[in-house]
């Protein structure tokens, strides 16, 4: 080739998109990444592989990836199926022992071993189990209460089979991992009592990220991340500029709890957690990767 023909732009760009990407992928070698997969990006072929491919280059670059997920609109559909109607208190699922053993079936079984499937397929090798397994997570009743409407006074709510962890024995993670493989976890627990406890997915992955030391725990959802008033995307942000958010109402909803398991997370040990859009392709390897960034970071004070 002589000196003065160009390269492909094309190529270059990559070629720059390497060397960028070069002082991160040294920087995170040997650490370990909990993610939370769920949302409606679990539901699309190609954000699926697209997951997928970046979960296996994390591995394949020297970073242990831990993929957490959820599975509640694909639980919902089965329960409808089933004849059982589905209700919720302060966004959890009252659980019955039957919807618990409907639960535990689709997010151990159909659920996890589907991603299982995907990461192989795009050349990794992952180990789908859950929480019971190795007893990695023990788990414990969720207690809640509300004020009755009649009597104005708080009464306890029995959401029935549903937990949070109350111990996250690492051990069997690392096994996977020092094995060269990428654990799947679906987010079912066993109590002492030795029943099955169905358990909020965002909680348990913040759970295993301060258990396994996570350099970074990303939470994909399907939003861009946190919004300010003007929904303009807010990139940092510290438990108590969360705190503030809160109060004047910039944060609402479905926001608060995801956001309260990132403070745990980081005020657990965690360096960093992240709030991303998964339904934007590869916006993983963009926040991690990349000068740029993408989604909410929230480390601590």
């Amino acid at each position: 080739m002589s000196n003065d023909q160009a390269f492909d732009p094309a190529l270059l760009a990559k070629a720059e998109t390497l060397t960028e990407a070069l002082p991160y992928i040294q920087r995170y070698a040997g650490e370990t990444f909990v993610i939370k997969y769920g949302g409606h990006a679990m539901g699309n072929a190609e954000a699926a592989h697209d997951f997928a491919e970046d979960i296996v280059l994390l591995k394949a670059v020297g970073i242990n990836p831990i993929v957490v997920h959820g599975g509640g609109p694909q639980i919902g559909a089965m329960l409808k199926a089933s004849g059982i109607e589905s209700r919720f208190i302060d966004g959890l699922r009252v659980t019955d022992a039957e919807t618990a053993k409907i639960a535990e079936m689709v997010l151990s079984g159909a659920i996890n071993k589907e991603i299982v499937s995907w990461i192989g397929k795009a050349g990794g090798r992952a180990v789908g189990i859950s929480g019971k397994d190795g007893r990695l997570v023990v788990a414990e009743k969720v207690r809640r209460t509300h004020i009755n409407p009649d009597s104005n006074v708080e009464e306890e709510v029995d959401l029935g089979f549903v937990g949070e962890p109350a111990d996250v024995d690492r051990r069997v993670i690392d096994t996977i991992s020092k094995a060269g493989m990428i654990p799947v976890i679906a987010p079912i627990g066993v109590g002492e009592d030795g029943n099955t406890y169905n358990i909020n997915a965002d909680t348990m992955a913040g759970a295993i990220a301060i258990a396994t030391g996570a350099a970074r725990f990303f939470l994909l959802t399907d939003v861009e991340g946190v919004l300010d008033k003007n929904k303009q995307l807010m990139t940092d942000l510290t438990p108590s500029q969360i705190d503030a958010l809160r109060a004047d109402g910039t944060i609402s909803g479905g926001m608060i709890p995801k956001l309260e398991t990132c403070v745990d997370a980081v005020e657990g040990g965690v360096d960093a957690a992240v709030i991303l859009d998964g339904r934007v392709p590869h916006a993983m390897l963009i926040e991690i990767f990349t000068k740029r960034g993408a989604g909410t970071l929230i480390r601590a004070e």
